[in-house]
């Protein structure tokens, strides 16, 4: 009778986190700036039809990092949450620290589970409140750990890079248009030198308190990105080899993995 494969606990747990981590890496980048009207979301993303940065209710918001079938699975049950939360109680009941909990719980019970593979994802929940002390932003690991962040924060791809430039540049009390200069210069930073990414190649979000309407999340769409990034949209139209890698994008079928789980096309 043969002996049955051993592997000791701690040592599978740290496999499992290695492996999510170097999916995690293989993403680009995504930032959040908390500026003096809300939160601002920015992340790397050339394709137009898979979004990493999304609605969830009146005043949270969701991004994410990594595999986009595994976050898009969790976002669409985030929603269904939310609506049932605020449909049976009240809207008022439907916070971010809620959907941040139940997050953490799903992520931690399919880190533990050892049937399956651990979800290669962060997640970043933010919800905007009446004033800038009201705000608050979660970011979710592949774990299930939950840390509240302040100021900025940044996952995938070379997020220590990008953090150590948002840190030294970061200052509270920003307009909006700052920290979307800011953290589009942050994404463009690595260990290797700077590059100034298209704003085509954007994709940004805000949650703006100061929207009279109920729901506060908002799309910056490509003309004011051109307008608030002049520099950056001038090296673009003066440069044909970002047009190329930006058209050459190929599509993805459902199930396969999106070009956000692949290593960033050199410049």
């Amino acid at each position: 009778m043969s002996m049955p494969f051993y592997v000791s606990p701690e040592q599978l747990m740290k496999d499992r986190a290695d492996f999510a981590r170097k999916g995690i890496a293989r993403g680009r980048s995504v930032a959040v700036v908390r500026y003096a009207d809300g939160v601002l979301f920015c992340s790397e993303n050339p394709s137009a039809a898979l979004h990493k940065i999304s609605e969830i209710y009146d005043r949270i918001a969701f991004a994410a990092v990594g595999r986009y079938n595994e976050f898009e699975s969790l976002r669409i049950a985030g929603v269904r949450l939310a609506d049932m939360r605020g449909y049976s109680y009240d809207r008022r009941d439907v916070t971010g620290r809620g959907l941040a909990n139940a997050y953490a719980q799903t992520l931690g019970s399919i880190f533990s589970s050892g049937g399956e593979k651990p979800y290669e994802i962060e997640i970043f929940v933010a919800e905007v409140g009446d004033s800038v002390e009201d705000d608050q932003v979660f970011r979710l690991t592949f774990d299930g750990q939950v840390v509240e962040e302040h100021d900025f924060a940044v996952m995938g791809g070379a997020a220590e890079s990008v953090t150590a430039y948002l840190r030294e540049r970061y200052a509270p009390g920003m307009s909006r248009d700052e920290a979307l200069r800011l953290a589009a210069a942050a994404l463009g930073h690595s260990e290797s030198g700077h590059r100034d990414v298209p704003p085509g190649d954007l994709e940004v979000a805000v949650l703006d308190r100061t929207r009279t309407q109920d729901r506060k999340f908002r799309r910056v769409p490509l003309a004011t990105l051109r307008e608030v990034l002049p520099e950056t949209a001038a090296s673009t139209s003066s440069s044909p080899s970002s047009g190329a890698v930006a058209s050459t994008s190929p599509e993805i079928a459902p199930g396969e993995v999106p070009p956000d789980t692949e290593p960033p096309v050199a410049p």
